[in-house]
């Protein structure tokens, strides 16, 4: 079920007000969301309800003997069954045709032509997501910074809540989790917030993140016809078109939260403003980012070991963070990029150099944005083929007129991504938190706001936009 669906506009109004009728028995209402995520996930295919409810039932288990271990060879053997259990099952069907493919075309080299490897299976909704949210779950634990739940209802409506569970923001169970165990009281300025965000989210995906699709994907479906200027056009409007698409989908996620009394972390905070790529992600999917820092640089031995060891961790924290994006080796490239100028940043950071750059902003800016943009490239390109292709077009540096397409979607695009730049750029100059936007809206205001977004979105409006984080 999509947040942009007639579907989703029917089923979460009746949750809704199904919800707030059960206010006095908060266990009541864990149970309705269980309910009512199991359905919004069995929408899409019900049979991968399966996976949630094994990775739920595992670590709700492996958390409370991790728990109550006695020895630290007892408490890993839980945490590895967790680990086994939710990154084999992420494996299988995220990476098992990737490797298989990448092992045909090796053995290929040498002469060798194996039989075809690879299954077919199709990748579910958002197996990334909540197998990075479950683990966290066990490693908190296992780590001693965090007590297990006794309540099996608020565990399983954890992994499985719907506004966050196929696309994120990937929250932790030390967040989230207390909230659900609690009483929660409907509060008007938390309400008024929540809608602002879900209508300001819709705008973002619907109004622009599509308008921008529509000749970015014109350009991406067929590299080999166009010259340097379309394609660098084409990946300026995608860096956009991503990052609205993206953050309008975490918008709507934390809007539609706070209308059910929970309170999300942030997982953008305007990351194309921003002076170095270090500080960039600090802004962009910042749930991912504070996990992969967490959970994985810092597992692998963080800064503790020297500095050749520090590049070491960050290399491979931003490759592993651009195979969990797709298992295509153009993102293993996309990580790498990351990887390489973020251990550039710390040399110059520890020689002190960064901070007297920092002191520069617009090039920073600049110089941010524009290696950001080249990353993007290998992010968008359908494989590694392509983006190579779109590289070689670009170097030949034919800056001619540029393929323009349909005149009328050309301009909404550069409208209304101007608006929503303005909008960003109002934000970042008034040091203003979208997810508090809306709490001292007047009721006219909301109204006015609702109108007008809502008549955007009718005219803009396209079954056929899946969000894009959708696919990882």
């Amino acid at each position: 079920m999509l947040f942009n669906s007639i579907e989703f506009l029917l089923f979460f109004p009746t949750v809704f007000l199904l919800y707030w009728l059960l206010q006095k028995d908060f266990k009541t209402q864990n149970i309705l969301l269980l309910v009512s995520s199991y359905i919004f996930y069995a929408w899409w295919d019900w049979r991968f309800l399966s996976l949630i409810l094994i990775s739920s039932i595992v670590d709700y288990i492996a958390g409370s003997q991790i728990f109550i271990s006695k020895t630290r060879i007892q408490r890993r053997n839980w945490l590895l069954l967790s680990l086994i259990v939710n990154l084999g099952m992420l494996s299988i069907f995220k990476y098992f045709n990737f490797f298989a493919e990448s092992f045909e075309d090796l053995v290929s080299i040498f002469g060798w032509q194996p039989n075809d490897l690879t299954l077919n299976i199709i990748l579910p909704v958002g197996i990334s997501f909540y197998t990075f949210q479950t683990l966290s779950y066990t490693i908190d634990i296992y780590r001693k910074q965090f007590e297990p739940t006794k309540d099996v209802v608020a565990f399983f409506t954890y992994i499985a809540f719907f506004p966050q569970l196929v696309a994120g923001p990937i929250e932790r169970a030390s967040n989230l989790l207390p909230q659900i165990e609690k009483k929660r009281l409907f509060r008007i300025e938390w309400f008024n917030a929540g809608v602002i965000q879900i209508l300001i989210g819709l705008f973002r995906k619907i109004v622009i993140a599509d308008t921008l699709g529509a000749y970015v994907d014109s350009i991406y479906g067929n590299l080999g016809f166009h010259n340097s200027t379309t394609i660098i056009l084409a990946t300026f409007l995608y860096a956009f078109q991503i990052y609205y698409d993206f953050a309008g989908y975490s918008d709507i996620a934390i809007g539609t939260a706070k209308l059910l009394g929970f309170r999300f972390n942030r997982n953008f905070n305007l990351p194309y403003f921003s002076k170095s790529l270090t500080e960039f992600w600090r802004k962009w999917h910042m749930s991912l980012s504070y996990w992969l820092r967490d959970y994985l640089y810092i597992s692998l031995g963080g800064n503790r070991n020297g500095i050749k060891i520090t590049y070491r961790n960050l290399m491979l924290t931003m490759l592993l963070g651009g195979l969990w994006h797709g298992s295509s080796w153009n993102f293993i490239v996309w990580g790498g990029i990351h990887g390489v100028v973020l251990s550039i940043e710390k040399f110059l950071n520890s020689r002190q150099y960064l901070e007297q750059i920092r002191k520069f902003s617009f090039p920073g800016y600049i110089i941010t944005f524009l290696v950001v943009l080249l990353s993007w490239i290998f992010f968008r390109a359908p494989d590694l083929d392509a983006a190579t292709l779109a590289l070689k077009n670009i170097m030949e540096f034919d800056f001619s007129m540029p393929f323009v397409g349909n005149t009328n979607t050309i301009a909404s695009a550069a409208v209304f991504l101007f608006l929503g730049l303005l909008f960003d750029l109002y934000l970042f100059n008034n040091d203003i938190y979208l997810e508090d936007l809306g709490e001292k809206f007047s009721v006219l205001k909301i109204s006015t706001i609702v109108s007008i977004v809502t008549v955007l979105m009718v005219l803009f409006y396209s079954t056929s936009e899946n969000f894009i984080y959708f696919q990882f």
